[in-house]
Order: C-alpha cells, then structure tokens, then sequence
C-alpha cells in the first residue's frame, strides 16, 4: 500500500513537473521558436539527465547483478527512440498554448491523446504492453476526461 501511495504522488509530482515544462518551454518559445525553445528544454535536460545518471550510477553500481548486465544487451534498439516523442510532445504544446489555446486545455486534452494512445496500445499490444481488451469503463473514463477537458477550454470567461 505505501509503494501505491508513493507511486501516485510521484505521478502526480511528474504531472506537475511535465505541466511547468510545458508552460516555461510555451513562454520561451513566443520569443524564439518552438523549436528552438525544444532545443533549450531538451539540452538542459540532457545535462540534468547525465547528472543525475552519474549521481545514482555512482551509489547504486555495486548493487548492479551480472543479470541486469545480461539484460541490457538485449534490448532493442527502437527502445532507445523515447526521447523523440517526447521532443514533438514539447513542440507541438508549445504551437498550441502559442495558438491560443490555454496551458490547462492543453494538458487536459494532452491527458485524453495519453488515454487513448494506452487504451490502444494495451488492446493490441503495442510496445509490448500486456494485451488488455477495452471495456465501456475505458469509454467512460475517456468521455469524463474529454468532457472535463471542454469545460475547461470553453467554460472559462475570456
């Protein structure tokens, strides 16, 4: 139960994290390009990236097993590419908020894409996900979102 709870506040800390990005990068982006402003986003989180990796690989190598090594050699190579929907992620927000549309309905209908995209990558399969059949609660939920989505991009005074 407590690696649930944690688990939840994590994503939840993500999200938010995920949101600020979005909203820093939109902002740099109306001065520069989205494009570019992914550029900034990406670099200076590379750099972050490599520090932390350093940081953790640096307390935790010892606890590596010959398995985890094993393992690491298999992997394929298209499982490296995730940082390329993650750059067209901060791009094409930054086109919407920039567009006019604000930074919760971007993130909102940002949700119901991610929604969908797993309902479908768990019914086929997708990515090696565990295949999973949709079910009307998943329609449900989709609706909800999307209708919470709406009343935040239309239900707000200009």
């Amino acid at each position: 139960m407590i690696n649930t709870i944690r688990n939840i506040l994590l994503a939840i800390i993500g999200g938010s994290l995920l949101t600020l990005m979005i909203y820093t990068n939109s902002i740099l982006s109306e001065s520069t390009t989205p494009f570019f402003a992914s550029w900034v986003a990406h670099g200076i989180g590379t750099i972050v990236a490599l520090i932390l990796f350093i940081i953790v690989a640096k307390c935790f190598s010892k606890k590596e097993t010959d398995e985890k090594k094993h393992k690491k050699s298999n992997i394929p190579i298209w499982f490296y590419l995730g940082g390329i929907p993650g750059a067209l992620t901060v791009v094409l927000a930054a086109v919407a908020i920039n567009g006019g549309l604000p930074l919760s309905s971007t993130i909102s209908l940002g949700l119901v894409g991610q929604i969908l995209f797993g309902l479908v990558a768990d019914h086929f399969g997708f990515l090696r996900t565990k295949k999973r059949k949709i079910v009307i609660q998943d329609l449900y939920v989709i609706f909800f979102v999307l209708f919470g989505s709406m009343l935040i991009l239309f239900g707000g005074s200009n």
